[in-house]
């Protein structure tokens, strides 16, 4: 019998040094291996009547490990791919800005939109009224300002708002669950009978927020009080040890 071992990688495939009699693919970072094995003509009785067995056998068994390894590769390099994605370039439409005054029509909680809204760079400062208890779901906004603005009731579930600025605006009663607040400038924001669960806020600033009756899950609450930059008010309002 013999063995075809298959490493699977974490980020490619290489093949080296590749033989007919046993060939062998290499990785230089493999997280486990497939092992195929081909049964030889020597290894059954040697009878006519054995052969066809033989090669449809062997040919099954190969098209299987074939299938297993290209899934296991497929599998493998997956969350390297989305790790890696990109944001999409930014919209040329003329009113992508005002397109947040309207929101996103379908799909709300779960994300999903009729057209993408792309928020990045605009500037919303000090608006009152036309935020207010929109659906921002998968709103790109990275580096939008929105100081001072009245998002009360406002459905922001899965926005991507890396880098934004959110001085001093209010986010009560509103959903932003799933958030990726990261780097964002939230100094003063409050977040009053807010949904947070599944958001993140890795190296965002967050002085002065008020996370009063703040709707999170416990493992969320384990990371936003590792930020060093939540006051003694904020960190006895979140439970934070």
């Amino acid at each position: 019998m013999a063995n075809v071992s298959i490493p699977i990688p974490r980020t490619c495939l290489s093949i080296r040094n590749y033989s007919t009699k046993h060939p062998r693919f290499t990785t230089s970072a493999s997280p486990f291996t497939i092992t195929c094995s081909v049964v030889r003509e020597a290894e059954l009785d040697g009878s006519e009547n054995n052969k066809p067995r033989l090669l449809n056998f062997n040919t099954i068994k190969g098209v299987a490990c074939g299938i297993l390894a290209a899934c296991a590769v497929s599998s493998a390099s997956f969350p390297v791919t989305a790790a890696t994605q990109r944001l999409p370039p930014l919209s040329t439409e003329p009113n992508r800005c005002e397109r947040a005054f309207v929101g996103n029509t379908i799909g709300q909680a779960n994300g999903v939109y009729d057209k993408p809204l792309d928020l990045r760079k605009c500037d919303f400062s000090n608006d009152k009224s036309n935020l207010k208890g929109k659906s921002l779901t998968a709103a790109l906004m990275s580096d939008a300002k929105f100081d001072g603005a009245d998002m009360t009731e406002v459905i922001m579930s899965k926005a991507y708002a890396v880098g934004a600025s959110f001085r001093g605006v209010d986010f009560s009663n509103a959903v932003l669950d799933r958030v990726n607040f990261g780097k964002a400038d939230l100094k003063g924001a409050v977040f009053r009978n807010t949904v947070l669960s599944g958001s993140t806020f890795d190296e965002a600033k967050l002085e002065d927020v008020v996370f009063e009756d703040t709707i999170i899950g416990y493992i969320d609450l384990q990371k936003i009080c590792r930020n060093t930059s939540i006051g003694e008010d904020g960190r006895a309002e979140l439970g934070c040890r």
